[in-house]
């Protein structure tokens, strides 16, 4: 029985003219079944919810070993670089070779500010409408909205 189906049980063990209970064993045992689901269900949110933080968890480990091997493969490259001369180097297994690239280094202390583009950034700062709205003051577009947020332990 889906949850709905035991709820509409659970009512039908109740006479809906007087509040009398027809039937006290089949409306326990419906309660139990009822309180099992709703257990497991609470049981599942608290496993996926572990779950979910174990990714979190090693995914930032595995974001901290990435910038590691980036930073270690940046510095054998300089390494390299130095050691073959920025030289062409070759072998069975492996072929070093060079090639030119352009970069624009700036120093923005320095730098006239024409050469700046104008980077507007416009987020709703949403704490400042709370207030306002409680408060007192209109805000056309914005709410405050109440929830219940539900914690499993």
């Amino acid at each position: 029985m889906n949850l709905y189906e035991i709820d509409t049980a659970i009512t039908a063990c109740v006479n809906e003219e007087t509040g009398e209970i027809i039937d006290f064993e089949q409306l326990n045992e419906l309660l139990m079944e009822r309180n099992m689901k709703i257990e497991k269900v609470a049981l599942w949110i608290k496993n996926l919810d572990a779950l979910a933080v174990s990714i979190k968890a090693e995914r930032d480990a595995l974001d901290k070993r990435m910038k590691s091997a980036e930073n270690k493969s940046k510095s054998l490259k300089k390494w390299l670089a130095d050691a073959v001369g920025y030289q062409k180097f070759e072998t069975a297994k492996v072929i070093v070779t060079f090639r030119k690239s352009e970069q624009t280094e700036v120093d923005e202390s320095v730098l006239d500010k024409k050469w700046f583009k104008k980077k507007v950034d416009y987020t709703p700062d949403k704490t400042a409408i709370k207030n306002a709205i409680k408060s007192g003051q209109a805000v056309d577009g914005a709410r405050i909205v109440v929830s219940q947020n539900i914690q499993i332990k």
